[in-house]
């Protein structure tokens, strides 16, 4: 925690730029597929935010969709890749859309239930709580590149809230999210921000 009049230390999460899947709406967990076209384009858009931003601390995920929006981003020389930023493992339900997994399972919550051969709540909450750790031992400014339901969970855990708190938080591709404190207690600065 900050004391005194220090700067508050600000957390960036950038979800990546579209992908054709996130068109179609199937659940993209460790199939790596490029950004399309508009996510290229969104993805380069996001490099005016970090004009004049001193950045810590840079991560990215390592499928080949967040790091393309890192690097669009200006900001792929100077990050560092982190397994822990991978999308949630869907595991059995990985390329399905929510309605054909509901199909098989109706009351299915992927924050509730996870996934069948894929990761659980508490295996994704805990690969979070280990980045949360990494980012707040840093003073500075710190920028992630993930993925949607990732960064779902991470202002959950951020919060002090359990896992399945995520399905509250809406995120859209190429988006930018900040989350900093409160006098000391954890908050979301802003959410799900698109540019203009």
């Amino acid at each position: 925690m900050r004391a005194g009049n220090m700067p508050r230390q600000r957390v960036f999460l950038i979800r990546h730029g579209e992908t054709a899947w996130t068109l179609s709406g199937q659940h993209t967990g460790t199939t790596d597929i490029p950004l399309t076209e508009n996510g290229r384009w969104s993805a380069q858009r996001l490099s005016s935010l970090f004009f004049g931003v001193e950045l810590e601390l840079v991560l990215t995920s390592p499928l080949q969709r967040a790091r393309e929006t890192c690097r669009l981003a200006g900001l792929g020389d100077g990050a560092r890749i982190d397994r822990d930023l991978l999308e949630w493992n869907y595991g059995e339900f990985e390329g399905l859309t929510t309605e054909e997994i509901r199909s098989r399972a109706p009351k299915w919550v992927l924050f509730v239930d996870g996934c069948p051969g894929g990761e659980s709540p508490c295996e994704v909450g805990a690969r979070v709580d280990r980045v949360i750790a990494r980012v707040r031992e840093r003073r500075g400014d710190a920028a992630l590149f993930a993925h949607g339901h990732f960064f779902r969970v991470f202002a959950a855990r951020w919060l002090g809230l359990p896992v399945q708190s995520g399905r509250h938080f809406l995120l859209d591709p190429a988006t930018v999210s900040i989350l900093s404190d409160y006098h000391g207690i954890p908050a979301i600065e802003r959410w799900n921000a698109g540019l203009c």
